[in-house]
Order: structure tokens, then C-alpha cells, then sequence
């Protein structure tokens, strides 16, 4: 029962983050290739794996850099995942929730 509604919340934030991604790209009018049709999920995922991976680069490098120890691997449920990773992913999902959040207050867009 865990796993599921893990899954759900999940799949939830993930929804929002993609939508607030999109919001954000046509608010900023973002120019894209002629030539080359992506769907806004790949274009959402690709740039997921992106931002996590610099944010991945960037917390292996001040954990390496601090000499600070942490676990290795991160066990939820039955999953085991790299911990520096799974933080990554959750940065990289809440980023444009976050960001979106912060225009808003600002009255940005």
C-alpha cells in the first residue's frame, strides 16, 4: 500500500512540475527547432535528467570536496537508490514548482 501511494504522489508532483514546465517555456517564448518535433513529455523528461544530473555533479562534488559521509545507497520500500541521486531528483522535480511559486509571489509573469 506504501509503494502505491508513493507512486501516486509521485506521478502527481511529477504532473505539476510538468505543467508548471511548459507554463514557464511559453511565459518565457522560448524559440525551438524547425526541424526536429519533440512532445512536451520527452521535452520535460530530457530536461529532468539534465537538471538532476548538474545537481548530481554538483552535491558528488561538495560531498567529495567536504569529506562529508553519508550512506550510499538509499533504501525506500524495496528500492535501493543511489542517495545523492534520489536527492537530485527531487531538487530537479520541485525546481519549476518552486520557481513558478516564486514569480507568482513576485508577480513576475
Amino acid at each position: 500500500m506504501g509503494k502505491i501511494m508513493f507512486f501516486l504522489i509521485f506521478l502527481i508532483v511529477f504532473g505539476i512540475a510538468v505543467k508548471t514546465k511548459k507554463k514557464l517555456r511559453h511565459a518565457r517564448n522560448l524559440t525551438r527547432w524547425e526541424d526536429a518535433v519533440e512532445s512536451p513529455a520527452s521535452l520535460a523528461i530530457g530536461e529532468l535528467v539534465a537538471v538532476a544530473g548538474g545537481i548530481y555533479l554538483a552535491l558528488t562534488l561538495l560531498a567529495t570536496f567536504l569529506k562529508i559521509s553519508m550512506p550510499e545507497r538509499l533504501v525506500f520500500f524495496d528500492w535501493s537508490v543511489d542517495y545523492l541521486a534520489a536527492i537530485a531528483i527531487v531538487l530537479a522535480i520541485l525546481q519549476p514548482i518552486v520557481l513558478a511559486l516564486y514569480y507568482k509571489i513576485c508577480n513576475k509573469f
